[in-house]
């Protein structure tokens, strides 16, 4: 096991997900929720099987496409949707 890997992952992913809609939503359940743990665990076992999936897409793509490639695409893909909710997001 790679650790700095591990921790790279762990501490990216941990400030990605701070205040997302994904933590919203689950503070959200918690509040009016009295089943506090089952709220926990549909949460950790959403993230965790979405985490999954990436990963094995994320391996499934890195035997096609190469490594330079999938960064690139990813940077754009993520600069777009970015400015896609920008300057087509409706406030309501």
């Amino acid at each position: 096991m790679d650790i700095k890997v591990l921790l790279t992952t762990f501490g990216m992913i941990f400030l990605a997900e701070l205040g997302d809609k994904t933590q919203l939503a689950t503070l959200s359940f918690a509040a009016e929720s009295k089943a506090r743990l089952s709220v926990f665990i549909g949460a950790a076992g959403a993230l965790a099987l979405t985490s999954l999936l990436a990963v094995l897409l994320g391996s499934f793509v890195a035997r096609w496409i190469p490594e330079n490639y999938v960064r690139v695409g990813a940077g754009v893909l993520f600069i777009v949707l970015g400015a896609w909710m920008v300057f087509f997001h409706s406030p309501r």
